[in-house]
């Protein structure tokens, strides 16, 4: 009799082992085994759009929102999530003595505890193990998917010339930027990572996508779509740390898969450009003609020590005082001895205006006019205009086209035929002229 029970309870422990064990299969995970990525596809993507792209790490201002899934990384070293197992040994066993309906009784009890502690755990696996699929898979977009080209005028204001005129400028401009990508860029298969929307910011009320490119008026966009948002009632009580630091903007990566393709193909994308050169010399001036306690250290510092020949003491310990020249000879250097910054990063690569298909570009030179522009087409409040301040250094003079070719004025012909090399893509896509007659 004690045989046949022993038996009886190791079938049934068997049995319900297997059922418990089918029951914690993800079916999403095994679709994902069943059809993975191909590596080159995604590695492809993830190094940029040609024109030395390396990979680069979102900045630290990102939304707050995205706090979950760093911890999440952090936690899941190599992608995998790990969870504590339960061991079958612990289970308390019947006693021998006890009657084949009170052991079949203390089974079935004994399992539903199991079971339902390891629900819960399959459950907040499941959930931890979706949110790191979602954040390094890669999105599949069909060319030209946009269902929103360029918010149509209404139609008071098609009697409008100053409206039409800036209509015909905005078509005008994504018609030389697609030919563009149509010429230089391959992309039949058409990935998007969220990496490629890092760097785009989300106002839903108005439903806007921002793609950030530092030097051509982020800081104030940044305070518009807080205005928008409800954040804010006027973008002069918002402070420069507020904006670039207090996290209250979403980014699109933040979002899952469903999130991120709903907004690409349903909000209105937009992006603000600059002269690439003129870019560069704001950017310049700005992290190194002035105190600061990252760009010096981390970049200042190397700069000097790989391109300045007999460079002081003082010099090598602060990393202040770096020349032009010198920050010229970094940018153009394959072997950098320290790596790229968004401040002077290509556009096509902070923006993939090749893989996105962005339904507004404006440019700084004219940063009023399309701004104010843009933000009727959205119907956004009509007392909103887009802030004319300057965010920092306030008493010093803007980087203009004049002070630009100073600062270029004192580089070889060569090294200004490579900087210009170097951005002949932004220049193409966005339509800016040479800015010296002996470039080619």
């Amino acid at each position: 009799m004690r045989l046949t029970c022993m038996f009886s309870f190791i079938l049934l422990f068997g049995a319900a082992g297997l059922v418990v064990f089918i029951h914690l299969q993800d079916p999403e995970e095994i679709v994902h085994q069943q059809t993975p990525v191909p590596e080159h596809w995604l590695g492809r993507h993830l190094s940029g759009i040609k024109y030395n792209m390396g990979f680069q790490q979102p900045k630290k201002d990102c939304v707050s929102s995205n706090n979950q899934d760093r911890r999440l990384r952090k936690n899941t070293a190599d992608g995998v999530a790990t969870v504590k197992q339960i061991d079958p040994s612990q289970n308390v066993l019947p006693k021998p003595q006890s009657t084949e309906r009170r052991q079949s009784s203390s089974i079935m009890f004994a399992m539903k505890d199991q079971q339902k502690g390891e629900e819960i755990n399959s459950i907040k696996l499941h959930k931890r193990r979706r949110r790191f699929i979602i954040k390094k898979s890669p999105i599949l977009i069909s060319m030209n998917s946009s269902i929103l080209n360029l918010p149509t005028l209404k139609s008071e204001d098609r009697t409008n010339n100053k409206w039409k005129s800036l209509y015909q400028i905005q078509r005008e401009r994504k018609r030389v930027m697609r030919e563009t990508c149509s010429k230089y860029k391959s992309n039949n298969r058409r990935i998007i990572t969220p990496y490629h929307v890092s760097r785009i910011f989300v106002e839903d009320k108005y439903r806007v996508l921002y793609c950030e490119v530092p030097k051509a008026g982020c800081s104030n966009w940044k305070r518009v779509l807080m205005v928008l948002n409800g954040l804010a009632s006027s973008t002069k009580d918002i402070q420069h740390n507020t904006v670039h630091y207090g996290n209250y903007l979403k980014r699109l990566d933040g979002f899952d898969h469903k999130g991120i393709y709903h907004r690409l193909n349903t909000y209105t994308k937009m992006l603000f450009i600059r002269e690439p050169f003129e870019k560069l010399v704001s950017a310049f001036r700005d992290k190194f003609e002035h105190p600061n306690n990252y760009y010096h250290p981390v970049f200042g510092k190397a700069i000097i020590s790989r391109y300045r020949v007999n460079a002081t003491k003082e010099a090598l310990r602060t990393g202040s005082g770096v020349q032009f020249k010198e920050f010229i000879q970094y940018l153009l250097d394959v072997h950098r001895p320290v790596g790229m910054d968004i401040h002077w990063d290509h556009v096509n690569r902070l923006c993939s205006p090749c893989l996105i298909d962005y339904d507004f570009v404006g440019k700084f030179e004219s940063m009023e006019e399309d701004a104010n522009f843009f933000l009727h087409l959205i119907g956004a409040p009509q007392n909103l205009t887009f802030p004319k301040f300057k965010d920092r250094h306030s008493n010093e003079e803007r980087t203009t086209p004049k002070i630009t070719q100073q600062y270029f004025a004192q580089l070889s012909p060569v090294q200004r035929q490579r900087s210009y090399d170097f951005y002949y893509m932004d220049y193409l896509m966005f339509n800016y002229s040479k800015p010296f007659e002996d470039l080619y």
